[in-house]
């Protein structure tokens, strides 16, 4: 039957009413989620949030940031209809606040580390199908959890002051829904090619005689935050930051500045918070570096299961061994870059730290467009051309099986397969303009001092550590007794600090227990700390050793010497040896080794029968395990190295116990070094002591339990 006049007219003008309306008022994810969260928010007014309401609302919220995502990287989205999505995404999102200021409990379920439940996942494969959204095969099937929990998670940890800021600011927690942005599919004639093997047969085959490095700018200003100045090859590496870059396997030979480079590239790029995964030997040296390059940023260090973090810093520091613990909330957080040193101990794919620092940093590049990732490492290549693939795979360059879209945009535009020829001499370009950085101490010689000393500041943990600031305090307790007695026995008050009597009470202390090696005085505590730092140094010398080649390893006491040579055998590193008790002939070989024969990489010295007349320039990495008691001998010990034909500069290596009388006895040979420089070579420096070392590092140590006594 024809409709009447009217009634058509009706029909005729809720059509037009629904032809003006804008598609995405009825159709895909917006509808579906306006509905959920007005839902939830009637709930809420009436005082009770049921448990399927909090799955709806946490549900919710995990789309809204996808869809907000998606629109964003949406090429094909107009601005207009851009704006017009993101206002309603904004306009949802502030209901959703309202409603988790009236239920508080809700602020939890946007948690970075919130569960997200099997019962989640089906309400959330449930909007989407609602919207019309095609999912694959693989994401219409939801997978019940196992109840049980891997070994790896149960160890896992979220210090406190994660989750404090966590809180503080949930809504702008990092988006780690499953949307995960393409790398794109690169079409064109290398779509069906095998192409991880071809590249990595690239750097054996098409090396052509050159670095592998990429082109750098030129230097720029030197000056940094922290008052220092960069050199130029530096310079050249942060410029190339300035430019834009942002994925680099930085590879300079050891003693070129990479923490450094890596910590002002931060700057530049604004990639705060900043995470920086270390071994155990350098953690407190990166925050020594921190403070040093970048007085003005935040640092915190990792330590065991993180109770003394700062979750507010700008730089976390974390060492590899304790990545299992903390994977879980560092996979979670909001980084803007991450810095990988010693980068070669992620080379074995099927290790736990290597997972873990891949799970890292997958979710920061899924995060972000152009994220900050460095990989720093003197020998990106241990035992084989594969090493590359897990720091290639950090840095996002390719995946399991394949280039991703930007270096395999590189490959496409070389018009190459690997069966043409010169592909292998062209993708090796392609690879190496990704971000590789490669110099070596003698491509910038002229940039750097021919000799310096670098410290390397270790934390001493364990019973060793405990140990030792048990034997100082003890020490200093001492001291501090005897400084007393003899204000009492004046019977006169004493205004601030005698330094006379300082001065003696610590001349008395080390006459009195000079040939006492059993009791807590400052030449059994210093010998107890070479002992517990020996494992540590030789563990910093073979890592150097793999870097650059041959390393001379200085120390005092047999039994430290003992450890390190231990440590070489246990973990491949071939050594020869110099000490007091060896014939001429055995010593004469022991150099000849190690001068002549490439396989010996560490000579293993004793700071006093090495010190002199030995010749060890085959090497220009020293590295100093226990300090001396005078300055003459650590520059003895160093020119074996640095010395008439060395053609590289020299750096000294100086294993230092943080906090303890090994730093203060540091600066005390510095200072002795700054008094022989102005009296034998004209050069402007302060005052240096006037007494033994010994008797120096006591008075430090009194001075400063008295000046904080008096606090």
């Amino acid at each position: 039957m024809a409709q009447s006049g009217p009634a058509r007219t009706s029909s005729r003008s809720q059509g037009a009413k629904r032809a003006r309306r804008k598609p995405m008022d009825d159709e895909g994810i917006i509808p579906v989620l306006a509905r959920a969260v007005r839902e939830v928010e009637a709930a809420a007014s009436r005082g009770k949030v049921t448990a399927h309401n909090r799955i709806k609302f946490q549900v919710a919220a995990l789309l809204i940031r996808d869809e907000r995502q998606r629109v964003r990287d949406d090429a094909s989205v107009s601005t207009v209809e851009r704006q017009e999505v993101l206002k309603r995404l904004d306009g949802l999102a502030a209901i959703m606040a309202k409603t988790a200021a009236r239920d508080t409990s809700l602020i939890s379920l946007l948690a970075p580390d919130a569960k997200i439940s099997d019962a989640a996942k089906k309400l959330r494969r449930d909007f989407l199908v609602a919207s019309g959204v095609e999912l694959a095969p693989d994401d219409l099937i939801i997978v019940e959890e196992a109840t049980s929990v891997p070994a790896e998670l149960a160890k896992q940890v979220i210090p406190a002051s994660v989750r404090q800021a966590q809180l503080a600011n949930p809504f702008m927690a990092p988006d780690f829904a499953a949307y995960q942005k393409s790398q794109g599919v690169i079409e064109g004639r290398l779509l069906n090619w095998e192409l991880i093997e071809p590249l990595f047969r690239a750097f054996e085959q098409g090396a052509g005689g050159g670095i592998a490095s990429m082109e750098l700018p030129p230097a720029g200003n030197l000056s940094t935050p922290g008052g220092l100045d960069l050199m130029v090859h530096q310079s050249q590496f942060v410029e190339s930051v300035r430019a834009g870059h942002r994925g680099f396997l930085l590879a300079d030979e050891p003693g070129l500045g990479k923490t450094a480079q890596a910590l002002i590239a931060a700057e530049i790029a604004g990639a705060f918070p900043l995470l920086v995964v270390v071994p155990n030997v350098v953690k407190t040296n990166w925050l020594r570096e921190v403070r040093q390059w970048l007085p003005q940023r935040r640092p915190t260090v990792v330590h065991g299961d993180g109770v003394e973090l700062n979750a507010f810093s700008d730089i976390f520091i974390v060492n590899y061994d304790i990545l299992d613990r903390h994977v879980g909330w560092l996979s979670k957080f909001d980084f803007r870059g991450m810095v990988v040193d010693e980068a070669h101990f992620i080379k074995n794919k099927d290790s736990q730290r290597s997972k873990h620092v891949q799970a890292v940093a997958r979710t920061i590049r899924a995060r972000l467009r152009h994220p900050l990732l460095v990989a720093l490492t003197g020998t990106p290549l241990i035992n084989q051309i594969e090493d590359f693939r897990m720091i290639w795979q950090f840095l996002g360059w390719i995946d399991d099986k394949k280039p991703l879209g930007e270096l395999m945009a590189k490959l496409e535009a070389t018009g190459l397969t690997p069966a043409d020829p010169g592909f292998f001499q062209e993708a090796r370009k392609a690879v190496i303009s990704m971000g590789i950085v490669r110099r070596k101490k003698r491509d910038v010689a002229a940039d750097i001092p021919a000799r310096r000393i670098a410290d390397i500041p270790v934390e001493l943990d364990g019973e060793a550590g405990r140990s030792i600031v048990d034997a100082e305090r003890a020490l200093v307790g001492r001291l501090l007794e005897r400084y007393d007695r003899v204000i009492a026995a004046r019977g006169t008050s004493v205004q601030g600090i005698d330094e006379d009597l300082v001065r003696l009470v610590c001349n008395s202390e080390v006459e009195e227990t000079a040939q006492d090696d059993t009791g807590d005085n400052v030449f059994t505590l210093v010998r107890k700390i070479g002992q517990a730092k020996a494992l540590m140094a030789a563990d910093y010398t073979a890592q150097l050793a793999r870097n650059v080649g041959k390393v001379v390893f200085f120390a005092k006491h047999i039994d430290v010497l003992d450890q390190a040579l231990a440590h070489f055998a246990a973990v491949g590193i071939t050594t020869a040896s110099i000490r007091g008790d060896q014939t001429t002939t055995t010593r004469q070989a022991a150099i000849d080794s190690f001068t002549n024969d490439d396989t010996v990489q560490v000579i293993v010295c004793s700071l006093l029968a090495a010190g002199v007349g030995v010749n060890l320039q085959a090497a220009s990495n020293v590295v100093l395990a226990e300090l001396s008691w005078t300055s003459a001998e650590q520059t003895q010990a160093i020119d074996r190295v640095h010395r008439i034909g060395q053609e590289l500069p020299v750096t000294a290596w100086r294993i230092l116990a943080a906090q303890t009388i090994d730093t203060r006895i540091a600066e005390l040979i510095d200072q002795k070094s700054g008094l022989a420089a102005r009296a034998l070579d004209g050069e402007e420096a302060e005052s240096g002591v006037e007494t033994t070392m010994q008797v120096a590092a006591l008075i430090a140590l009194l001075s400063a339990a008295l000046t904080a006594r008096s606090d």
